[in-house]
C-alpha cells in the first residue's frame, strides 16, 4: 500500500494510469465518485482537498455545503473496472473552514473514526477487530415496474427450480429453494466468478476467508473475510461491494445484497463478529466464563442485546430488511445470546476456542446498511452496556441453547423480538439513541435525518398497490 504522494506518482508512472478517482460514500452508504486527470494530483491535492457540494449526499444541511475530500494514500488501487487506466481512492470529508478546514462530523468515516477515538478515551479497549460476511444473490436477469398502471418484478436465473421448464442456459441443474448450501458442480454454476471476485478482492486489499453457495438454491452466495480492524473492515465492506457488483456485471450477470429478493427463498444478512483488544490482550476471553466470555463481553452483548431493537434502524435501515427477519429461514428474530444458536441475534461460535478469536457475531445487519454507521453503532452499544454492566443473563436474554424458532406460541410470548416493520425501528431510534451520542460520535441532526429519510422510504412503500393485494382482494 502507498504511505506517501511519491509512492502514488511513482505508481502513476509505472501503470500508465491516466485518470485517478475519488469514492465518496453518501449517507445511505452507496460510493459516489469524481475524477481527475493523473497529471494533475500533486501535494496542493492532499494539502486543500477536492471541492465538491456536499447537499447532494443526502446529509442534514450544514451551514456551508462546500466541502472538500481528502485522499487517503494507502486505499490506492487500480481499478480495472475502468476502460482508461485508473487510480481508486477513498478519502475523508471536510468542511471549509478558517483557518483550517474541519472533519464533517456526518460523514460516515468520520462516524467510525470517532466511535474509534471514544472506545480508547473509555478505556475499555483500544482496538475493535470485526469479521463481516457478505451474502448476496446472483440473476441473470431483473426486470420491475412502478408505473401507476403497472407495479411488477421478475427475477430469472438458470439454477432455481422455477427455471426448469426454460430453455435459456438449462443444464437440468436446477436446486429447490433452501436446497442451496455448499453445493457442488455443475449445479454450482457460479463457482468461477466467485473466484474471480475473491481475487479481484485481493487486489483491492480485501483478505478473504473462503467463498461458497448459501443456502438459498435460486442463486445465493457468500464471500466472508478475515478479522480485521474495524475501520479497514468498513472501508473493506465498500470495496467488496464494488467488486462483486463490478464483477458480475462484466459478466453478463447482476448482484444484489437485498435482504429479501425472493419470497420463499433465504434472505442475505452480513452477520458481524466482533472482538475488543487492550495493550495487545484480548478484552472478551476468560477461561471460566459462559462460552469462555469474560464478563466485559457479556456486557458488551448486554448493550447490544438493550439496543438492538432501536440499532435496527442504523444496521437493517430498508424496508426489504423486514422481510428478511421472520422465522423459518434462519434469519433471528428473537433478542437473546447463545452458543451455536443461529436462531439467537447474538450467537457464540463454537470453534473460535483461542484467547485471540474468542468472540461472538450479531446476526440481525444486513448489506443496505451504511458499514461506518452500522459499526460504529454496533461498537456504541456495547460499549454502553460496558458501562452500564448490563447482564444479558440478569436480563433474561438468554443463554438461550436450544432452537427458538420451534418453541411454542406461549413460550414465544415470554421473548421480546427485534421490529417488525422499518417504522417500528425507527420509533425505537427516536426513543433509544443516548448511547450514539455520546462522545459526540453520532451527531443528533445525522440521526435525524437517517430517521428521515427512512420514514419517507418506509411512506412510499406503504402507498404503493402491492401484487398480492390484487390476489387477496380484487374480487371482493
Amino acid at each position: 500500500m502507498a504511505k506517501t504522494l511519491q509512492d502514488i506518482l511513482s505508481l502513476i508512472k509505472d501503470e500508465g494510469i491516466e485518470m485517478v478517482d475519488f469514492k465518496l460514500t453518501d449517507i445511505d452508504g452507496r460510493w459516489r465518485h469524481l475524477s481527475i486527470p493523473a497529471e494533475r494530483l500533486s501535494e496542493s491535492t492532499m494539502e486543500y482537498g477536492i471541492g465538491f457540494d456536499g447537499s447532494n449526499y443526502g446529509y442534514a444541511p450544514v451551514e456551508n455545503s462546500d466541502m472538500v475530500f481528502i485522499p487517503v494514500l494507502d486505499s490506492a488501487v487500480i481499478d480495472r473496472y475502468a476502460e482508461i487506466p485508473t487510480l481508486s481512492m477513498i478519502g475523508d470529508v471536510r468542511v471549509i473552514d478558517l483557518p483550517d478546514n474541519r472533519p464533517f462530523d456526518q460523514y460516515p468515516r468520520n462516524v467510525a473514526i470517532r466511535a474509534l477515538e471514544y472506545m480508547k478515551e473509555t478505556g475499555v479497549a483500544d482496538k475493535m477487530i470485526i469479521g463481516p460476511e457478505y451474502e448476496f444473490y446472483l440473476f441473470d436477469q431483473v426486470k420491475y415496474k412502478n408505473e401507476y398502471f403497472n407495479m411488477s418484478a421478475e427475477i430469472f436465473t438458470p439454477q432455481a427450480a422455477f427455471a426448469s421448464d426454460s430453455d435459456y442456459s438449462n443444464n437440468g441443474y436446477q436446486l429447490l429453494p433452501g436446497a442451496g448450501y455448499h453445493n457442488s458442480l455443475p449445479t454450482d454454476i457460479r463457482n468461477d466468478i466467485r473466484s474471480r471476485m475473491c481475487l479481484a478482492m485481493k487486489e483491492w486489499g480485501v483478505d478473504v476467508k473462503y467463498h461458497h453457495p448459501e443456502v438459498g438454491g435460486s442463486g445465493q452466495m457468500e464471500i466472508e473475510v478475515e478479522l480485521g480492524d474495524m475501520l479497514k473492515l468498513a472501508d473493506d465492506t465498500m470495496s467488496a461491494k464494488y467488486v462483486i457488483k463490478n464483477e458480475a456485471a462484466r459478466d453478463g450477470i447482476t448482484a444484489t445484497f437485498m435482504p429479501k429478493p425472493l419470497a420463499q427463498e433465504a434472505g442475505s444478512g452480513m452477520h458481524v463478529h466482533m472482538l475488543l483488544f487492550k495493550d495487545g490482550k484480548p478484552v472478551f476471553y476468560d477461561a471460566e466464563g459462559y462460552a469462555q466470555l469474560s464478563k466485559e463481553a457479556h456486557y458488551f452483548m448486554g448493550g447490544l442485546l438493550t439496543h438492538a431493537r432501536s440499532l435496527c434502524a442504523i444496521t437493517n435501515p430498508s424496508t426489504n430488511s423486514y422481510k428478511r427477519l421472520v422465522p423459518g429461514f434462519e434469519a433471528p428474530v428473537t433478542i437473546g445470546y447463545a452458543m451455536s444458536n443461529r436462531s439467537a441475534v447474538i450467537r457464540i461460535p463454537a470453534y473460535a476456542k483461542s484467547p485471540e478469536s474468542k468472540r461472538f457475531e450479531l446476526r440481525n445487519p444486513d448489506a443496505t446498511c451504511n458499514p461506518y454507521y452500522a459499526y460504529a453503532a454496533i461498537l456504541m452499544a456495547g460499549l454502553d452496556g460496558i458501562k452500564n454492566k448490563i447482564d444479558p443473563h440478569e436480563k433474561g436474554w438468554g443463554p438461550y441453547d436450544f432452537n427458538l424458532y420451534t418453541l411454542s406460541d406461549e413460550e414465544k410470548a415470554k421473548l421480546t423480538g427485534l421490529p417488525s416493520s422499518l417504522d417500528e425501528a425507527i420509533a425505537e431510534l427516536k426513543k433509544d439513541h443516548d448511547y450514539l451520542t455520546a462522545g459526540g460520535v453520532f451527531p443528533e441532526r445525522l440521526l435525524e435525518q437517517l430517521m428521515n429519510r427512512e420514514k419517507k422510504a418506509a411512506s412510499q412503500i406503504s402507498k404503493l398497490p402491492h401484487p398480492m393485494e390484487f390476489a387477496l382482494y380484487y374480487d371482493l
